[in-house]
């Protein structure tokens, strides 16, 4: 020290002291704030959300074809007057109406046929008597010549006269059915059982050949007229169950009763005809959608609040452990009520989260209170 002394001033060896000493108090601050004696614990993580459990369900479900079409009369009988150029005077159906067979439906003025059924029925009274005394002159004229009293010429006359009036009197009888005929017609009757689809009669207006008065649904019954893909035809026959759903969100169950032989080229589809029953929420004209129950098949089915779409995908939280889910990524089936099925990515004894999953993210903490493995 005496040596370094004597070969450095006294103010720089002052200034080398200072500096190693601050250098080691620095380093012993280090020291201490690197090495603490001991670290606080992390606090548990808090659950994200409260749930319950689902376990998947085996579950004998129908396999389903879909399908659309518009609803139609299953018969639609046009009725008009068969006799022209009459007023109607009377309508008695109105549109809606359910009618049985022979019910009036309208009446037409019939004051002129009443006047052409008078005239034959006199025509074939006179010509009755005409006949009748022709009748008998015949038979007188047949006796005297056996008598040698008329000559075989006038008695030939006298039977012809009598063939002749009973000709006339024939025709004077069909004349008269002709009249009791046109008579019937001034009443327009209902054809068959049905309900009032369509009315163009009026009072006053005269009636017209081949002009429509009325439409009719016979029997009130509608068929839905489906169009299948010509591939799924095949797979239908009659009496399969059907179901209707209308645009009201209605479901109506029906049956197929035929299926057609042809397929239109233009669409490539062919059409079931599917009877349906009386009901009010079904209409002629009517759009719906519909589906075919072909044959039933085992389905690994979920509640449909367990199962999660985002981003294009389904998905499930599957509990692992005893607190943490897993999204699961699984593909989609048939839909039936309130259940879904799962045709891929699932086992079938693993438990779900069932209420609540939309709210959940891959690897959340969750609380169990219900254990729903029977739903």
């Amino acid at each position: 020290m005496n040596f370094i002394s004597s070969l450095l001033p006294a103010a720089r060896l002052w200034r080398i002291v200072l500096a190693l000493t601050l250098i080691s108090a620095l380093v012993a601050g280090f020291s201490y704030f690197k090495a603490p004696p001991s670290a606080p614990l992390a606090p548990p993580t808090k659950p994200a959300l409260t749930v319950s459990l689902v376990s998947p369900q085996t579950l004998d479900w129908p396999q389903i074809l879909p399908a659309s079409g518009s609803v139609f009369a299953w018969q639609e009988a046009t009725i008009g007057a068969e006799i022209s150029n009459y007023r109607l005077t009377e309508v008695l159906a109105q549109v809606g109406d359910r009618v049985r067979k022979g019910q009036v439906l309208a009446r037409i003025a019939s004051d002129t046929v009443a006047s052409e059924l008078g005239e034959s029925q006199a025509a074939v009274a006179e010509l009755q008597a005409t006949a009748t005394e022709a009748k008998n002159n015949a038979a007188r004229a047949r006796q005297l010549r056996a008598q040698g009293f008329y000559s075989p010429q006038l008695d030939a006359q006298y039977q012809t006269a009598a063939q002749t009036a009973v000709a006339r009197l024939a025709a004077a009888r069909a004349r008269l059915q002709a009249a009791e005929l046109r008579m019937r017609k001034t009443v327009i009757f209902a054809p068959d059982d049905g309900v009032i689809s369509a009315r163009a009669a009026t009072v006053g207006s005269l009636t017209q050949p081949g002009q429509e008065l009325f439409r009719l649904i016979r029997g009130g019954r509608l068929e839905w007229r489906a169009e299948v893909p010509s591939a799924d035809l095949a797979r239908l026959r009659p009496e399969v169950p059907a179901t209707l759903t209308t645009p009201t969100g209605e479901r109506v169950s029906g049956r197929i009763r035929a299926v057609s032989p042809s397929v239109d080229p233009q669409t490539r589809n062919g059409l079931v005809y599917v009877d349906l029953p009386a009901s009010e929420v079904v209409r002629a004209g009517m759009f719906a959608r519909g589906e075919f129950e072909l044959a039933r098949r085992p389905a690994l089915t979920v509640p449909q609040n367990a199962v999660v779409l985002r981003d294009g995908f389904a998905y499930v939280f599957r509990l692992e452990g005893g607190d943490r889910v897993a999204q699961t990524k699984v593909e989609l089936g048939r839909r039936l009520a309130e259940r879904v099925e799962i045709v891929g990515g699932l086992p079938p004894q693993t438990r779900l989260v069932d209420s609540g999953a939309g709210f959940l993210a891959d690897g959340d903490v969750v609380k169990v209170v219900t254990d729903g493995a029977q739903r």
